[in-house]
């Protein structure tokens, strides 16, 4: 029943990653507070492809640092510059709007759903320990399992 229960566990951990990728979202953790309170640091943020000039005001999106393209920052849409091509963003927790427009080229998309604390948590399954720990609960489940089984067969042979 424990190794059950054990593999249930992880199958339910592993859905929130893997059931909206196959939807097309794109799934990230927030690491700062620039957007605090309304997503706090340790979120799990979704994201949908959207046409950057159909974003409105007061959306949040994400998109791809215009200095370094491994960083994604999420922030609020202040005014979206059609004829420009370029977004206006700010996030919650910083006084002033961000200091360069975002061009349509680096948004990724929408934030669509946060969920809180989530992500820290996928972010530390995501590391070297962390992946040492969801395989070891998964052979733990299955020694469990094979253990419940074989002691079932046994009681049924005596």
């Amino acid at each position: 029943m424990i190794g059950v229960s054990l593999l249930i566990l992880v199958i339910l951990i592993c859905i929130p990653l893997t059931l909206p990728r196959l939807t097309g979202f794109d799934i990230y953790t927030v690491v700062t507070g620039s957007m605090e309170p309304a997503i706090p640091v340790g979120s799990l943020i979704y994201v949908r492809e959207e046409a950057p000039a159909e974003l409105m005001e007061g959306e949040v999106v994400a998109y791809r640092s215009n200095t370094d393209a491994g960083i994604i920052i999420t922030h609020r849409v202040v005014k979206n510059q059609v004829v420009s091509g370029q977004l206006i963003t700010k996030g919650d927790a910083n006084e002033a709007e961000d200091i360069s427009p975002v061009s349509y080229a680096q948004v990724i998309g929408k934030v669509t759903l946060t969920i809180p604390v989530l992500g820290g948590i996928f972010a530390a399954m995501v590391t070297f320990y962390g992946k040492i720990v969801i395989v070891s609960v998964v052979l733990l489940a299955a020694i469990l399992l094979y253990i419940g089984t074989d002691s079932r067969n046994i009681q049924e042979k005596e």
